[in-house]
């Protein structure tokens, strides 16, 4: 795998502070745009939307009613048409009817190739709202302003898009990259902190896979990193959305390095499913890092002393590490169906060490099985 670690001479991906104590990273590649990181940023939405753009659909999920209709208002206020869509909250949201209730909308007001969607929330919102712009009329403008410490960080920029079925997460999807993400920190305030613990498993994941200075703030003073009102908080997320930049933008649809984004997921995604959605996604991938960890230290590549730092670092968090010892037989079907797999191999992201992802293609069952039994309770 490629190094993902910056260096000197990067611009893309790397903070620069603007002059109004905001952070703007660039996502280059063939669509290259923008992630404006601050306080108080949300104010430059109207601004950020392409030339000629007339109507706009703010995609939002139901607590965020207030804030959406603030947007709406300064929408209109810079001469947009604006419409609301509330959806439902967290994966209830990444349904094929609420994408077909968003399709509606924008047919019954006319939106055109010109127009553009904004979503507004946590992942699985900015994932349902990226999933209707790529769909109607083939593409339309996307504006993702991310709610969550998982949206800012993840979800929100790279362009993947997508919604759930019966059989997985996220197996009906598309590639399609917004035109801007505005991560205003304002939108963190009334977060609780579960949620944002949650948010730091992605967090972590790009500290093991990229950046370790992440598990260095974390370790040094865990209470700092994860308040969003500390220059530790802002630090690591601006380390996390470089790592993400980085790597979508030198492989956009996913054929190589992006893999390496998957750390933990493969895993993780199907605890979600056994777990039907009412886990938070940051919880599962906690697991499956630590799985990921045991894989690659049974199959000689890692040492025990960076297996006991994932679980040092995700507990201090107060994520879990662990899962029942009875569910491995479900697990093992869903990840069987995994879009990451390959002619029926499972691919796993694994470290070598810290900052030094790979991938281990097709491992022994009785490999998965004893990794497995490593995080069994």
């Amino acid at each position: 795998m490629s190094d993902t670690r910056p260096h000197d001479s990067d611009r893309q991906g790397a903070p620069a502070r603007d002059d109004d104590d905001s952070t703007t990273i660039r996502v280059g590649g063939d669509a290259p745009y923008d992630v404006v990181l601050g306080r108080g940023v949300a104010s430059r939405i109207p601004a950020l939307l392409p030339s000629g753009t007339a109507k706009v659909l703010i995609v939002h999920a139901p607590t965020l009613g207030r804030k959406a209709g603030e947007l709406r208002e300064s929408l209109v206020a810079a001469g947009y048409e604006a419409l609301i869509a509330e959806v439902p909250d967290a994966e209830d949201a990444k349904r094929v009817e609420v994408a077909a209730f968003c399709w509606q909308v924008l047919g019954q007001a006319d939106f055109t190739r010109t127009d553009a969607v904004i979503g507004l929330g946590g992942g699985a919102v900015t994932d349902l709202a990226g999933f209707v712009a790529a769909t109607w009329l083939r593409g339309v403008a996307l504006v993702q302003v991310p709610t969550t410490v998982l949206g800012m960080v993840d979800a929100s920029l790279g362009g993947k898009t997508g919604i759930n079925t019966a059989e997985g997460k996220n197996l009906v999807g598309a590639f399609h990259a917004p035109v801007a993400v505005v991560a205003d920190l304002d939108m963190l305030d009334t977060l609780g902190r579960n949620e944002i613990l949650a948010g730091f498993a992605e967090v972590v994941k790009a500290g093991f896979i990229a950046e370790p200075e992440i598990l260095d703030v974390i370790e040094a003073d865990v209470d700092r990193a994860v308040d969003p009102t500390t220059p530790e908080f802002r630090r690591v997320l601006e380390l996390a959305i470089g790592v993400k930049a980085r790597v979508v933008a030198a492989d956009f649809t996913e054929q190589g390095l992006r893999e390496i984004l998957n750390y933990g997921h493969t895993l993780g995604h199907a605890v979600e499913h056994a777990e039907r959605y009412q886990w938070r996604h940051g919880a599962a991938v906690s697991v499956g890092m630590v799985f990921a960890a045991e894989l690659a230290r049974l199959s000689g590549r890692l040492s025990d002393e960076v297996v006991d730092r994932h679980r040092r670092i995700l507990e201090s968090l107060t994520l879990p590490t662990s899962y029942p010892l009875g569910r491995w037989n479900t697990l093992l079907a869903t990840m069987q169906r995994d879009k990451k797999s390959r002619a029926g191999m499972l691919r796993f992201i694994v470290l070598d060490d810290v900052a030094k992802p790979t991938v281990l293609t097709g491992p022994d069952a009785s490999l998965l099985f004893m990794a497995y039994q490593e995080i069994g309770s």
